[in-house]
């Protein structure tokens, strides 16, 4: 007599023998996982803009032709760089209505100064403005040159020591330039290194350097050439 549980067991095989034709289980699919594209990034032209100052072949442009253009034309800036002044920068008490804590022009500075005055005035260069940055060494500078009245000019001030101000007072510099284009007469300005290199974007000048700058008719100012101190 077979077992209860050998019974049982041998049905079960039965069972499963008589089903298995009816099961057909699924492989699970796998969730659709949806490609996000990234958007591609733009390519934009880093150049500066219409704001930046163009340069002309200023090699090709010898002293006595920019005297010439200064002479005959209109609407041109001389930024000068002052005369010599030893050192760098200014003292840390500096104080800028108090000379004695600037850096000042030296007795060769001086010198320097007149005779950059002299040679506009041997070469009959009409200036309309004398304009000045409120440090004493360009305001010394300004008067020794004796082109007319000297006007303290804030804009132009130094911002070595203080970058804050730098795009504002660029901003403006260039917005002055743009709208003296027709000026009759030559617009001298004393300045510093750094206002000038900035304008520019490359030029260096020394002590008594001068740059002349003129916008032309898109508003783009451009670089006309250079005056060495003498």
């Amino acid at each position: 007599m077979m077992r209860p549980y050998l019974i049982f067991g041998l049905a079960a095989v039965a069972l499963l023998l008589i089903l298995k034709p009816f099961y057909n289980p699924k492989t699970p699919e796998k969730p659709t996982v949806a490609t996000v594209q990234e958007p591609q990034k733009s390519v934009t032209n880093n150049k500066k803009n219409s704001n930046t100052t163009a340069k002309t072949n200023v090699s090709a442009n010898s002293e006595a032709e920019i005297w010439s253009r200064l002479r005959e034309g209109r609407g041109y800036i001389v930024m000068m760089r002052h005369a010599l002044a030893p050192g760098i920068g200014d003292p840390l008490d500096f104080k800028l209505n108090d000379c004695s804590t600037q850096r000042n022009l030296s007795d060769e500075g001086r010198k320097q100064a007149i005779r950059i005055g002299t040679a506009f005035r041997s070469k009959k260069i009409q200036v309309s403005r004398v304009l000045s940055s409120q440090w004493c060494r360009c305001l010394e500078t300004a008067k020794l040159l004796n082109l007319g009245k000297v006007e303290p000019f804030p804009v132009i001030n130094s911002f070595f020591n203080n970058y804050k101000t730098q795009s504002q007072q660029t901003a403006k510099l260039r917005q002055f330039i743009v709208n003296n284009r027709n000026t009759s007469g030559v617009i001298v300005m004393i300045t510093h290194e750094i206002i000038i290199t900035t304008i520019t974007g490359d030029i260096y000048p020394k002590s008594g350097d001068s740059v002349v700058l003129k916008a032309n008719a898109q508003n783009k100012i451009e670089v006309v050439g250079q005056i060495k101190g003498i």
